[in-house]
């Protein structure tokens, strides 16, 4: 009896130090909005930065309070965060993306988003395998170091979207989104299928069935997000919620989008890719089918959500940085830990620049080829680009503790190097740069009231790619003729002319069967 009595008063006391945590943190998270909202207009600091730095001095006086006892107010679970905190990030992106410029543009995203991480990778990967020995620190497996290429190849561009003006600079801010977006779900996906190889015995081949398994994730997860997509615009079309209850329709989109993260990853697919662009289908055809007063609230909740979620997740990293425990289990010296540290901000930066300007090139020579209306990316905006993705952000930190711990508990002193390491590179970029991110932006786009001199010129509209479908009435030389010049075209245009043909079949059997605006409406 003395016995289950105990135990119950155990329960309870833990129960109150759990609400009490979280207690702490939920003020503390308003404490973040609410000074985030007043420094809204100064020239150095944005949101991110607030919440990382009230996060600091929180866990210091909560250190100071208990006499350096407390170290926790809430552990890190990076369950917690790829299962709640990272959908609706990620699905507000998709839903709240500029598609015409997305699209435009995919080429070029998908050439920084995909290859870019593969390259930056395999930089990060080796140089930290061939420096980390040559400055005392050992320990790490050969899956560790390319778990760790993945890790710091995630971009946070978060403070960079914040400065840029989506309608002053459309082509840099759609690549630098896109980019940030694609970055994430590839690094995602990247280090999924690395936890799958057998480093012990390497080989072409194991290189390739890594590669193989990236393309089936990749597309797989694309595709059950679009259909996921395509089902809640037609149930919302079909059975029109609205007339009844707004709520209705509105939690069908909500519970929807999170229902295809979550197959997702039930499938061992990509949740990531799955949710965005079930946000991008979402937004293209369900959001059309609801109300007025639905499409207000589900911008703007989804807005709050991701908003809330981004916060949580900078308020976290800054309290992480003094974690106790794992600095105490490193057992590094200073001189090591400090060449640890400078050793991947190098590799960041080095891997970085090896894939945006060579990349950027190749799409500069590959317009200029063409007879693409628009102009090439200018070294200016390319030193933007290469700048927003030195940043590390939330999926780092995640990726790093589903590495190197056990439920957020590190048992190996090199895992808990590897993790409080990972801290202090998003803590550093995220502030350093973070802090420059501004003034540099302001000096390379000096005149904010109209578009960068790297944008694109708006491309010919349909008329000068009104190239019909062949028709059954004409000769079939006729016909012919018209063949080849579309695929002149074609070869000479791609996106453009992808884009042209897709409207006008949206136009005429995806819009009238699942919904959204006719006549080339765009929202």
């Amino acid at each position: 009896m003395a016995a289950a009595v105990w135990d119950y008063s155990a329960n309870i006391g833990g129960k109150h130090a759990e609400v009490v945590s979280i207690s702490v943190f939920v003020a503390v998270l308003c404490l973040c909005i609410l000074i985030g909202h007043l420094l809204e207009e100064n020239r150095w600091v944005n949101e991110s930065i607030t919440a990382i730095f009230i996060g600091c001095v929180t866990r210091m006086t909560i250190l100071f309070i208990s006499k350096g006892r407390s170290s926790h107010v809430l552990r890190f679970n990076e369950e917690l965060f790829f299962m709640y905190l990272l959908p609706p990030i990620i699905f507000n992106a998709g839903f709240q993306v500029k598609k015409k410029q997305f699209f435009q543009n995919f080429l070029t995203i998908m050439l920084f988003g995909v290859v870019g991480v593969f390259i930056s990778s395999s930089i990060v990967a080796a140089g930290s395998w061939w420096l980390f020995s040559r400055i005392g620190f050992h320990g790490l497996t050969a899956k560790d170091y390319l778990a760790v290429g993945t890790i710091f190849s995630s971009t946070d561009t978060v403070c960079t979207l914040q400065v840029l003006h989506q309608d002053e600079t459309p082509l840099l801010y759609s690549l630098v989104f896109g980019e940030g977006v694609v970055n994430d779900a590839t690094s995602v996906v990247f280090f999924n299928a690395i936890q799958k190889l057998d480093v012990s015995r390497p080989g072409g081949l194991k290189a390739l069935h890594v590669f193989g398994d990236f393309l089936y994730l990749f597309t797989t997860s694309t595709i059950l997000g679009i259909t996921t997509g395509l089902l809640t615009a037609y149930a919302l079309k079909t059975l029109y919620f609205g007339r009844h209850s707004t709520d209705r329709e509105i939690a069908l989109m909500v519970l929807t989008a999170y229902l295809s993260y979550m197959l997702a990853e039930l499938l061992q697919l990509s949740g990531i890719l799955t949710v965005f662009f079930c946000g991008i289908v979402m937004s293209h055809y369900a959001w059309h089918n609801v109300t007025e007063s639905s499409r207000i609230s589900t911008r703007h909740m989804f807005a709050t959500m991701s908003f809330i979620a981004e916060t949580f997740i900078f308020l976290y990293v800054g309290m992480d940085v003094f974690d106790i425990e794992k600095w105490k289990m490193t057992k590094l010296s200073l001189p090591t830990a400090i060449g640890i540290y400078a050793t991947m901000i190098f590799l960041i930066l080095l891997g970085r620049a090896a894939f945006v300007f060579p990349l950027s090139a190749f799409t500069n020579l590959t317009n200029r080829r063409s007879i693409e209306a628009s102009s090439p990316i200018t070294f200016r905006s390319q030193v933007i680009i290469w700048w927003a993705g030195l940043m590390r952000g939330a999926v780092s930190i995640a990726l790093a503790f589903k590495q190197f711990t056990y439920s957020g508990v590190t048992v190996y002193p090199v895992n808990a190097t590897m993790v409080t390491n990972t801290v202090i590179v998003v803590l550093f970029t995220t502030l350093v740069f973070g802090l420059l991110t501004k003034p540099l932006i302001t000096c390379l786009i000096p005149h904010r009231g109209g578009r960068d001199h790297g944008e694109p010129r708006s491309p010919k509209d349909d008329h000068d790619l009104d190239l019909p479908l062949l028709s059954t009435e004409e000769s079939v030389s006729t016909n012919l003729t018209r063949a080849k010049d579309s695929l002149s075209m074609l070869l000479e245009r791609p996106v453009f002319i992808i884009h042209h043909y897709w409207k006008k079949f949206d136009n005429a059997y995806m819009r009238p069967f699942f919904g959204g605006p006719q006549h080339h409406q765009q929202r």
